[in-house]
């Protein structure tokens, strides 16, 4: 934006700056163009799940012949029979069963103990307290794959090796590191004079931790909660080491599938969309609390 001022001393008077025939081009459609690019970004994303979905809705000889798309133009394909068929297969339904029994425990475990770690390190002074916190973001850079084998070891000791406790175990003690880190800066960021203010009216420290730092750190704690119930939900290397055939998970059950039968397709197609529709749907119920959760201190 300019300025014009004429000779007998009058005030200036802005003129605004003529811009290209492609400056405004961009200016009017990059919205446009923006949203464009979203919608194909979200349906190029989501196209892997839809042909999953379709191709549990086929039988096996349809699609043997033809790939998923030809259902879009001949949905008279489509049938129910594979997933009564997965249904009656008792491998993946006591997997099914044994993922929930593994995803759910491991996911509460690390919450609560992650948000009292938490408030601890953040508010509570006691000795060495910025030591172990250091101690506790080093164990972050700690990869699962070094610890599987002595881990291995002492779950073998102790008797929970191969066990739907052991696979727990090793789930709640690799997430706590990252749940202690993300709640303990999140709660960090509380202003002292409403924990004072708190203390002043009588609250002990658990009162204050269950109703005001709790409260306060829904959208934190709902983001740690999604992203340990993704990673123990679609873990099948933790899994295929310390769980036996009892308790194996859905993943765990769908590999051993493909390598017992190889082209039972009408089984892993359902099995592999339910396994990955249970995520998603969990994902989405909480989003607004997740996005909250990221965005947490971006903008003070």
């Amino acid at each position: 934006m300019s300025t014009v001022s004429s000779r007998t001393g009058t005030s200036a008077v802005p003129v605004k700056a003529k811009q290209s025939l492609a400056a405004r081009v961009a200016a009017r459609t990059g919205g446009g163009v923006l949203r464009v690019c979203l919608v194909l970004a979200a349906l190029f994303w989501l196209m892997p799940t839809v042909g999953l979905l379709l191709s549990s809705l086929r039988s096996p000889g349809d699609i043997a012949e033809s790939g998923w798309w030809k259902v879009l133009t001949a949905p008279a394909e489509l049938t129910t029979e594979n997933y009564s068929r997965l249904l009656q297969n008792e491998a993946i339904t006591d997997s099914l069963l044994s993922t929930v029994l593994i995803t759910v425990p491991a996911t509460v475990l690390v919450v609560v103990i992650g948000a009292l770690a938490g408030y601890a390190f953040a508010w509570m002074e006691f000795p060495g307290r910025d030591w172990w916190f250091m101690v506790v973001v080093g164990l972050l850079v700690v990869p699962v794959q070094v610890a599987l084998v002595p881990v291995s070891e002492l779950f073998g000791v102790i008797g929970i090796f191969e066990t739907t406790i052991g696979v727990i175990l090793f789930h709640v003690a690799f997430g706590l590191p990252f749940a202690i880190f993300l709640l303990r800066n999140f709660f960090a960021e509380i202003p002292r004079e409403l924990l004072e203010a708190a203390r002043l009216d009588g609250a002990g420290e658990i009162r204050l931790f269950t109703r005001v730092v709790m409260p306060l750190g829904g959208p934190a704690i709902a983001s740690l909660g999604i992203f340990q119930f993704l990673w123990v939900w679609n873990d099948m290397l933790v899994a295929l080491i310390f769980a036996d055939s009892e308790s194996a998970p859905i993943t765990v059950a769908l590999q051993r599938q493909v390598r017992q039968f190889g082209n039972n397709i009408d089984v892993l197609a359902p099995g592999a969309f339910v396994s990955m529709i249970i995520p998603l749907i969990v994902f989405f119920a909480f989003q607004r609390q997740f996005v909250s959760g990221v965005m947490a201190g971006a903008v003070k």
